[in-house]
């Protein structure tokens, strides 16, 4: 590389530099780049690339609605995966599909009890597990949490003109 060319790139890249943190128009820094030296202008727009693409991940798959489970509901979810009822039943559609998705079950029966019995004697398809008293209740916890996390389907769901969706959410309370 010549003198005079790398002399010309240092500058359009301190001109860059200035161009970001001064504020001025994306137009100008966008023009900068067709100016540079081949090498540079690569590298500069796989630069440009990489921070959109880490920005808009950022941006879209972080969220200050995170789900933590209670113990009790982390042991019924281990029951849950260790007797694989996910096989026939669904939570947030995933899963099979033999059984009911479970996501609302526990808001929409509202019975403990009459949950604890379908456990155990399953119906027509849903085999009879024997679960202990233990079992149940951390059980029932999986679903009680579960259930509190949102509804689905989410039909209450509202698109904005930005094409965002805004989401209908429960109540994030948990038992300790």
């Amino acid at each position: 590389m010549k003198k005079r060319e790398l002399y010309n790139s240092r500058f359009f890249v301190i001109q860059i530099i200035e161009n970001v943190f001064c504020n001025v128009s994306l137009c100008s820094i966008i023009s900068s780049l067709f100016l540079m030296h081949p090498s540079l202008k690569y590298l500069s727009i796989l630069l440009l690339l990489l921070t959109t693409f880490v920005l808009y991940n950022t941006a879209v798959y972080t969220s200050d609605r995170a789900v933590t489970l209670s113990a009790k509901a982390i042991e019924g979810e281990n029951i849950w995966l260790k007797n694989n009822c996910n096989a026939c039943h669904q939570i947030y559609g995933l899963g099979g599909y033999l059984g009911p998705d479970l996501t609302n079950e526990y808001s929409r029966i509202n019975n403990e009890n009459y949950l604890k019995a379908m456990f155990n004697s399953g119906t027509k398809a849903m085999p009879q597990f024997h679960f202990n008293e233990q079992e149940k209740v951390a059980l029932i916890q999986f679903l009680k949490e579960i259930d509190r996390t949102g509804y689905y389907p989410n039909k209450a769901a509202t698109i904005e003109s930005n094409g965002w969706v805004t989401l209908k959410y429960k109540k994030l309370t948990y038992e300790k």
